[in-house]
């Protein structure tokens, strides 16, 4: 590098929890993404297609989610009943 230049900082996305409400970086929350067809789904790669929603990888933050329809809100749709059931599963292998 040349004298005087500076390394550029990397931007960090940052995305809004859907049960907590506070803004994360990205790659701590698990995403979860709406197709066109309607299907919800746990993007685990982050690069599917559709709408995406973020969640923190707690339970209490799920709860939230679904007290406060935060998943509802973002995907101006209903969500069904399994689809939390999966996510509950996914947070409980995640955290042990």
């Amino acid at each position: 590098m040349k004298k005087g230049m500076m390394k550029m900082a990397r931007k960090i996305p940052l995305r809004k929890c859907t049960g907590c409400q506070e803004m994360k970086d990205k790659r701590q929350l698990i995403r979860v993404v709406r197709t066109k067809e309607g299907n919800i789904s746990i993007d685990s790669t982050g690069k599917k297609n559709g709408r995406g929603a973020y969640i923190c990888p707690s339970i209490t933050c799920l709860e939230k989610a679904i007290k406060n329809k935060g998943l509802e809100r973002s995907f101006k749709a209903s969500i069904p009943s399994d689809v939390y059931s999966a996510l509950k599963e996914e947070l409980s292998k995640i955290n042990g």
